[in-house]
Order: C-alpha cells, then sequence, then structure tokens
C-alpha cells in the first residue's frame, strides 16, 4: 500500500493551477443520465470518485469518452435504471444518480451509502422530497427502490441543509410537468451551478443561489456543454500549505468568491492575500495568530477545509477553539497530530488546539480525505520525517497532489 514520505520544513513558493470541483463534478456527471443525448463537462478533475462515477454510467451503458479534462457521455442507450452495488459502494456520492434516473425514468434503484469514516450522512431528506413529488419509496434488500406515480406540485423545506439533497430534489422536480419550490436549500457553488446546467437543459429555476427555490419542469432535458467550477478546496487547501509552511503561493484558475470564509480566517492569522481575477496570491505572516472557527454551510466555514485548517492552528500562537457541526465524527485526524507533537484536546463538538514552536515527523494514519490533508501539511511544516499511511483516501479528491507540491519545493515522495 502507498506511503507518502515528507521531509519537512521547506518554505513552499510558487506557482500552480487548481484542478476542476470534485463536489461539482460528481453530480454533473450523474445528471448526464437523465440527458436523452451528450452532455460534455469540461474542467473533470481526474480523481478516483470521478472515475468510479464514469464506471457506473458505463455498466449503466452510457458511452464515455474522455480527453484530458473534457468529458463527454451519451447517455442515449441507457436503460438500466438500477446502479450496480459493486460500484456504488466505492463511492457515497452515488446516491446523486437517484434524482436523474427518477427524471428521465420515472423509477431507480441505488443501494443505501450507510455511514463512513467521518460519521453518518443519512438519505432521508433526499427520499422525504421525492414522497413530496409523488415518489413512492421502498428500502428492500439495502437498495432505496422509488418510482413516481403520480407527480404532485406543491413545496417541500428540508428540515436540514443537504447537498446532495438539494441536489436530487432538485433534478427531479426540473422534470415534473408543473412547478414546485423547495425550501432551506444548501446555497454551495456546487448547487448552484448544477441549477445553472438544469437551466440550459429547458428548465426554469427562480433563486438559484439562496435558500427557497421555485422550479418549472421541462418534459424532455435539451444536451449541453458545461464547463466545472475550479475545487475551492483544493484551492484552500493549498492556501493552508503556504501558511503552515512560512511561503508564498500564487493559485490560478481559481474561483476567490467561493473562498470568503477561509480566506478571512487566513488574513486573522497574519496572512498577506491579493486576489486578481482567478488568481490568489498569499505571503504567509512570520508568526500565525490563533483564531476561533466554527463549521457550517455555505457560506459559512467549509467543515472540508477543518482538518486543514487545524494543522495550521497546531503552530499558531495562542489557543484556537475549532467547532464542527456538520459531522459528528470529524476529529479523527487529533490523535495522529498529537503524536506528532500538537497540542490539542476534544471536549463534545470542539477541538481546542494550543499552539506548539514545531511539529515533529512521525508515522501516520490518514482516516479519510481531509483528514489525509491535513497529515501531509503538518508532514510539510514538521522537523524530520513523516510518513503518511493509507494515502489512497488522497486519490479521490486531490489530482496529482504529489507532483504539485514538489513543484512548489517540498521535499515529498510517494512510495509503494
Amino acid at each position: 500500500m502507498d506511503e507518502i514520505h515528507i521531509h519537512g520544513g521547506h518554505a513552499l513558493e510558487g506557482t500552480i493551477s487548481i484542478s476542476g470541483s470534485k463536489n461539482a463534478a460528481l453530480p454533473l456527471l450523474a445528471l448526464s443520465v437523465a440527458v436523452p443525448g451528450k452532455t460534455t463537462i469540461e474542467n473533470v478533475p481526474n480523481l478516483k470518485d470521478t472515475g468510479h462515477m464514469l464506471d457506473i454510467l458505463t455498466t449503466m451503458g452510457a458511452q464515455v469518452d474522455r480527453s484530458e479534462d473534457v468529458v463527454s457521455i451519451d447517455a442515449s442507450n441507457v436503460t438500466e435504471t438500477k446502479a450496480p452495488y459493486d460500484y456504488v459502494r466505492k463511492m457515497r456520492a452515488s446516491v446523486v444518480l437517484l434524482g436523474p434516473l427518477l427524471a428521465r425514468y420515472r423509477k431507480a434503484q441505488v443501494s443505501l451509502p450507510g455511514g463512513c469514516a467521518i460519521g453518518v450522512r443519512p438519505i432521508d431528506l433526499h427520499l422525504k422530497a421525492f414522497e413530496a413529488m409523488g415518489v413512492k419509496v421502498e428500502i428492500v434488500g439495502g437498495d432505496v427502490i422509488a418510482t413516481l406515480e403520480q407527480s404532485k406540485s406543491g413545496e417541500f423545506m428540508f428540515d436540514r441543509v443537504t447537498v446532495t439533497g438539494t441536489i436530487n430534489a432538485m433534478i427531479l422536480a426540473a422534470s415534473l410537468p408543473h412547478e414546485f419550490s423547495l425550501e432551506n436549500c444548501a446555497m454551495e457553488p456546487e448547487v448552484e451551478i448544477l441549477a445553472r446546467t438544469l437551466v440550459q437543459m429547458g428548465a426554469k429555476i427562480e433563486g438559484i443561489g439562496s435558500p427557497s427555490m421555485s422550479i418549472q419542469g421541462c418534459s424532455s432535458f435539451a444536451s449541453v456543454q458545461v464547463r466545472n467550477l475550479p475545487d475551492r478546496i483544493e484551492t484552500g487547501t493549498y492556501l493552508a500549505a503556504a501558511m503552515i509552511t512560512g511561503g508564498k503561493l500564487a493559485l490560478e484558475k481559481t474561483q476567490p468568491e467561493h473562498c470568503k470564509s477561509f480566506l478571512a480566517k487566513m488574513e486573522q492569522m497574519g496572512a498577506s492575500i491579493a486576489i486578481q481575477g482567478d488568481q490568489i496570491v498569499l505571503e504567509a505572516p512570520k508568526t500565525l495568530q490563533s483564531v476561533d472557527l466554527r463549521t457550517d454551510p455555505y457560506p459559512g466555514f467549509p467543515t472540508d477545509m477543518q482538518a486543514q485548517l487545524m494543522a495550521v492552528l497546531c503552530l499558531a500562537q495562542g489557543k484556537s477553539v475549532i467547532t464542527e457541526t456538520i459531522f459528528e465524527n470529524r476529529f479523527m485526524h487529533v490523535p495522529e497530530l498529537n503524536r506528532m507533537g500538537a497540542s490539542i484536546s476534544i471536549k463534545g463538538a470542539s477541538a481546542y488546539v494550543e499552539g506548539v514552536k514545531e511539529l515533529k515527523g512521525a508515522p501516520v494514519m490518514a482516516t479519510d480525505l481531509r483528514a489525509s490533508a491535513c497529515l501531509v501539511l503538518a508532514g510539510l511544516a514538521a522537523k524530520g520525517v513523516t510518513k503518511v499511511l493509507r494515502v489512497y483516501h488522497l486519490d479521490r479528491g486531490y489530482e496529482n497532489l504529489t507532483q504539485k507540491f514538489l513543484a512548489l519545493g517540498a521535499k515529498i515522495e510517494r512510495v509503494g
């Protein structure tokens, strides 16, 4: 099994381009099933998760062509309405196939996603939203079997904000022959780009980018070409790498307006940040300052950046409090950081980080995607050698991570 070995203590400097968003690409790829023709998506990152989604689509009968970061999917001959378990089990995001399959075929069968290392992520709100639109839902043998019996107009309010729940409901509503309203919707950029794509495909949607959307569906989705968003979490991860190593980085092909919450925290920590167009330039301070942060749905601080900022705060002057409100088990990187000399304690949903003068290299075990990135960041700053085990998690969400860090002056290699 591959490992990443890092000789820490080198300030990162240079310029890199940000890859396409994983969290936006997956629902856009899934949406192609709802189109009785060709969908072309640009700026698709080459990741394990996007590869798994393309494998699922191919197995269901779609013709997939990929040239670098451009993916064309012709779903004209897709007749399979069941997503195969052998593929679905590898990726929780496969649940976003429910909406597209219901939109096109009025029936769908997808395995329940279950829990994962960072906590249980139920899909109850997806199913309640479907039921409000006239879908009969059954759970049989671990599969969700959904059938649209008689579509209904009306509205549905999500009890809590859910990104994939909003996406699934939005896709089905966009295919109904009448108006349907969704309330307390997720407002993430990944939701917004999907809504704008549905409009390109023929739906009418009011309130895009807000908690309330009114959707007037269309009888059949038109073929579309769309450009995927830059990955805001990859952006934040490399900015955090500059912070923790005392470096200076220029990130190109990103979207700064999607990064405001963590850019604000980095400025509070002492960073100098300049934004011009799609470029962010960050210069780390000589002394990192402590900050408190709380994860929240967009436009709040993203849970997917919590671990990376925690790594940086390990070396900040003073005490920081990090409160996690999205996932109940997302501090699994804390024991590994403490093995490297950090001083972190956990009480309930909060982690208390007392800054230390230095981190020390050690063998550490990654538990999930963002925890893996956190431990790599810690290794970049640590004195000595850090060995990060179970790095296959990184392949799910970071394109060419080792190569990009090497280009910035890191002493890092993948061994396996």
